[in-house]
């Protein structure tokens, strides 16, 4: 027999480090044994199931035309891009037969939040998920600067209107406070002065590209965080990212997403992180002996849930009648791709268990379940149908109360899907 401690820790291996089990998948890495289920949940390698991705194409807008009836047109495309973008990700995350990749891209969304409400466009914003996917596992000095140096960024946090005669301190502040550092690890003094590392740089909007005008940069030394010279994006990027309350803060933030919004970690793990590979620390927390211990739960954010309950149903989001009325629900549920409410990102954990979600929630699962494959229910005696469902969408164990509702539902398997989908057992991981 199983343990039930590998049932609970491969149940967090395919939810916060994939993006939920296919079906058929859990019970084939759960007998493979946690530390080969570990490897294979956490592999980067050729991806079959992105063979049936579409990319639609973003193309640069050009500035809006004059013409009323034209200008019209131009701003509906522009908004149908933004539904179709969120929409192209979400099928990336569902369609993946390896997510580890696409769930490193969705945290790294949210720890370098960026929102199309203010950018507008689509093509900058998949420029930057490309980016954020490239370097999703590898190295974060490169990635901070890949990141000073993204179109939807500087715009989104007003970079370019930051210059030698009127510096803009924000893209200085948020990338010391909430991407680098973290509150308390450096001064106003040094915001003002990075600020200034941060001028001459531009964006053109509407195809992402950014230029850098050494007229607008200011050429004199300033100080930031103790160390005095000349600095450009790149350069400064280096510098601050080299101090050691950055490993800190990666590591915290990582697994604060990953295995506690409660629990400090441990001391050690910002020493993993000194030579700042992501992979590296990002595999050190998922062997972490909390994995195993049930005190460690997590709420799923409704994007989560969504992509997770889509995979198990074998739903492709934009293949549903209503694909764009569907994806507005997870809108009313308070999250939604390329889109969050601050540059600090969207809630966490418990912020998402609500009362008012509860509607939205049950509306999107039971569309989903309307279009979905029910085979893992169908395909087993109704005496085993209730286990059949936990072993389908990876929950490690049903509560008795979530049990019984269950077995009340065995001669109606879509009810039963739907209830299960929504169960806190799913919801929740626990």
């Amino acid at each position: 027999m199983t343990a039930a401690s590998d049932r609970l820790e491969l149940s967090r291996l395919v939810h916060r480090f994939g993006l939920g089990p296919k079906p058929g998948e859990y019970l084939q890495l759960l007998a493979a044994g946690i530390p080969r289920a570990r490897a294979q949940v956490m592999a980067r390698r050729f991806d079959p199931g992105l063979k049936a991705l579409v990319t639609p194409p973003f193309p640069d807008m050009g500035p809006a035309p004059s013409d009323p009836t034209a200008s019209a047109a131009y701003w509906t495309e522009v908004d149908d891009q933004s539904v179709t973008l969120a929409i192209w990700w979400m099928d990336r995350m569902v369609l993946a037969d390896y997510p580890f990749i696409e769930r490193m891209t969705w945290f790294w969304h949210g720890h370098w939040a960026t929102a199309i409400n203010k950018v507008q466009f689509a093509r900058p914003m998949k420029i930057q998920n490309e980016t954020l996917r490239s370097h999703a596992l590898g190295n974060f000095v490169d990635m901070s600067r890949a990141m000073v140096q993204d179109g939807a960024l500087i715009y989104w946090l007003d970079g370019e209107e930051n210059f030698a005669y009127s510096p803009n301190e924000n893209l200085g502040r948020e990338f010391m406070e909430l991407f680098t550092l973290g509150v308390g690890n450096y001064s106003q003094t040094d915001v003002h002065q990075a600020a200034l590392g941060f001028t001459g740089y531009d964006v053109d909007l509407t195809s992402g590209a950014v230029t850098f005008d050494p007229k607008n940069h200011d050429n004199t030394p300033v100080r930031v965080l103790g160390k005095r010279q000349v600095f450009d994006a790149v350069s400064l990027s280096d510098w601050i990212v080299s101090r050691p309350e950055n490993a800190n803060f990666i590591a915290r933030r990582l697994w604060f997403r990953f295995i506690s919004t409660t629990v400090e970690p441990p001391a050690s793990l910002a020493k993993v992180f000194e030579h700042r590979d992501i992979s590296l620390l990002i595999n050190t927390i998922a062997r972490n002996p909390a994995m195993r211990r049930p005190q460690y739960s997590q709420a799923k954010s409704p994007v989560e849930w969504f992509v997770s309950a889509s995979r198990a149903l074998r739903v492709t989001p934009s293949k549903l009648p209503e694909s764009t009325g569907l994806a507005w629900l997870l809108v009313s549920m308070g999250q939604y791709p390329f889109n969050p409410p601050s540059v600090g990102g969207w809630p966490y954990d418990e912020a998402w268990l609500t009362a008012a979600a509860i509607p939205n929630r049950v509306d999107l699962a039971t569309n989903l379940v309307q279009y979905g494959d029910l085979a893992p229910l169908t395909s087993v005696p109704k005496a085993k149908m209730v286990q059949a469902a936990a072993d389908w969408l990876g929950v490690a164990q049903w509560s008795i109360r979530t049990e019984r509702a269950l077995n009340q539902a065995v001669s109606d398997p879509a009810r039963l899907a739907l209830l299960a989908i929504n169960a806190p057992e799913y919801v929740v991981n626990a």
